[in-house]
């Protein structure tokens, strides 16, 4: 597992980046700019990143290419394209996005979610979107989320045989498919599940944790790593057994001091 995670400030000089990386402690990070940024830039994080042995684990495509206004959905798609030309061209290991939402909130639920029609969508928009670059070096990849598709294991497995690409990759964020009492009570199993049914398809992992308090109904928060239900042993133990070099990236802290608490936790495992 090569651990990383967010970095509090923004970069585009490399050599600052890159010691603000290294300062962190870290063997793999978010590549700190998008595809608008100064060629030199591009090139010159990634030459660092390659000369120092830090890798490269994610170029973040976050927005609604599933955007029920079209004009919203075709910026999305052609920043999705940009951002994995991006990733190609830094060799990273992936570019990631999520599915998107049929509602206004781009991350959000939607009562059209898990249709047969959202489904197809899901799977042309990503089709176009890794056919138009045609990676060789890295892979499109969906994260997976509460309340749209990819939400699980099984649901990741049928749009990988639909999308039908070897450049399509999944993203694993277990957080993010705990939602359930079921699934939080046991972690364990969903993880191993994950890694069972998903392992040749995943890319990068994101490092945080959930809890569930007493309100009704269900109520489910993100936390810091070790204050919640997550099995990190178990979790670090499959990246481990899968591939030593799997991307782990902690990130939605909210402070610094979160930040080391989260880190330091980790690294007891």
């Amino acid at each position: 597992m090569r651990l990383g995670g967010q970095i509090f400030g923004e970069f585009v000089n490399p050599d600052k980046w890159l010691s603000a990386v290294g300062g962190m402690g870290y063997r793999a990070a978010f590549f700190p700019v998008d595809w608008t940024a100064e060629g030199d830039v591009i090139d010159g994080c990634a030459k660092l990143a390659k000369e120092y042995d830090i890798l490269i684990a994610e170029v973040g495509a976050w927005s609604n290419p599933m955007s029920p206004d079209a004009e919203t959905a075709k910026k999305a798609i052609e920043f999705c394209k940009r951002q994995l030309e991006l990733a190609e061209r830094v060799g990273a290991s992936c570019c990631v996005n999520i599915a998107g939402s049929m509602g206004e909130t781009w991350d959000g639920p939607h009562k059209d979610s898990f249709s047969k029609g959202t489904m197809e969508k899901i799977v042309n928009v990503t089709r176009e979107i890794i056919d138009h670059v045609k990676p060789s070096r890295t892979s499109y990849t969906l994260e997976m989320m509460p309340w749209m598709l990819p939400e699980g294991p099984e649901t990741f497995l049928d749009l990988q045989k639909a999308v039908c690409r070897k450049a399509f990759g999944a993203h694993l964020d277990v957080a993010n498919i705990i939602n359930s009492p079921g699934r939080y009570y046991d972690t364990k199993s969903l993880i191993k599940e994950c890694f069972l049914k998903m392992g040749p398809y995943i890319k990068s992992c994101h490092a945080k944790d959930i809890i569930m308090s007493n309100k009704l109904t269900v109520h489910l928060d993100e936390t810091v790593p070790g204050r919640g239900a997550i099995d990190y042993k178990t979790y670090i133990n499959c990246i481990n057994g899968l591939n030593p070099d799997i991307p782990l990236m902690v990130e939605h802290m909210a402070t610094q001091d979160d930040l080391d608490e989260a880190l330091s936790y980790i690294r007891k495992f």
